[in-house]
């Protein structure tokens, strides 16, 4: 990817953290991974999706396919997203413009993951609140899934509203 590349997909990775939601509450969590499941299931996906509320985990599912290893990529991108409070692919790509690695934050790569897929959960006037991670594709594409599911449950939020 050249230089060109990597800003426009940092400038479109800063947009999608910055998106929030009208209200995230337990019914919210609810209906979001029940989104990624059922969506998941339609397209044949093995993913593990995981849905938390400041610490508390809301929702966490696993399709056929996948295993105990996607569980512990979940883990590792919730805490860089707590860390950085923003998506973990969005971290990692600005570490990698920068030639660095969690590493050079004192961060160990054994609980700590730039791997796409896990994204803040930002509520308008709030800031973020939760995590929404999705393991078990490529990073990029465990990160779209993410957002994808979040812009769905947004517009859901605003047809209900």
């Amino acid at each position: 990817m050249d230089g060109t590349d990597e800003a426009a997909l940092l400038a479109r990775l800063e947009q999608e953290d910055s998106t929030p939601l009208l209200r995230f509450g337990h019914d919210d969590a609810w209906w979001l991974g029940t989104w990624l499941w059922e969506t998941a299931q339609r397209r044949g996906l093995a993913v593990v999706v995981d849905v938390r509320h400041g610490e508390h985990q809301l929702f966490h599912a696993a399709r056929p396919g996948t295993c105990a290893d996607h569980d512990a990529w979940v883990e590792r991108k919730v805490r860089t997203v707590r860390r950085f409070g923003r998506s973990s692919y969005l971290v990692g790509r600005r570490l990698a413009a920068k030639g660095q690695t969690l590493a050079d934050y004192g961060l160990d790569p054994a609980a700590y993951a730039t791997a796409g897929g896990c994204v803040p959960v930002v509520v308008e006037g709030a800031g973020p609140v939760g995590t929404l991670a999705v393991s078990g594709l490529p990073q990029a594409d465990d990160h779209a899934l993410a957002t994808e599911a979040l812009v769905a449950l947004r517009e859901h939020q605003r047809r209900v509203a």
